[in-house]
């Protein structure tokens, strides 16, 4: 498949609207390929990571309440910065070990994925966690109310089918996971 290169949407100004330690809302005045203009409201956030903290035919998680959208969640430990990281692993590792109080002797880097790019601009990189070791947790005070969960993989399966856990970035993420295993299943055989 072949994409263009030139862009259909032309920026004509930008103006931000809002700023705080985690984000910023900028607003573009916006000229389309077909003449036509319009707005576009975009989310800009420093990159993130998530984890699949796996070992042993289980998987860690994350549970706690997420105030947009006014439910518990489950899902995997994931995060950004209130500044920019020059290494996603290092944001990674240090997301794991706020979050769950793990250390991981090994980290895989999955894959890259946008998060929402329909309103935000934010990277979220995907890395596999293995050798796992409890370390004291380092929780933010937005993460006051975490529970960790310990689940096998089949029982984290059986929660997605469910709808139990509707985090995408998860779900993308555990697909990511499954490509590496069956190109490493197919290398095998």
């Amino acid at each position: 498949m072949e994409t263009s290169s030139r862009p259909s949407i032309t920026t004509l100004s930008s103006r931000e609207v809002y700023r705080n330690r985690w984000m910023r809302l900028r607003e573009d005045e916006i000229l389309r390929s077909n003449g036509e203009k319009g707005i576009y409201g975009v989310v800009e956030k420093h990159d993130a990571a998530i984890i699949l903290p796996i070992e042993n035919g289980r998987i860690w998680l994350a549970e706690q309440f997420r105030y947009t959208v006014q439910e518990q969640a489950i899902e995997l430990p994931q995060g950004s910065w209130e500044r920019e990281v020059a290494d996603p692993e290092e944001l990674a590792r240090g997301e794991l070990k706020e979050e769950l109080g793990l250390e991981a002797a090994r980290m895989t880097r999955l894959g890259m994925l946008w998060i929402a790019y329909g309103l935000m601009r934010q990277k979220m990189y995907v890395f596999l966690a293995e050798g796992l070791t409890q370390v004291p947790a380092q929780r933010e005070p937005e993460e006051h109310d975490l529970v960790v969960r310990n689940l096998p993989l089949a029982e984290f399966e059986q929660m997605m089918r469910e709808g139990k856990v509707r985090d995408n970035c998860t779900l993308s993420a555990w697909g990511l996971y499954l490509l590496r295993e069956k190109a490493r299943a197919s290398a095998v055989s």
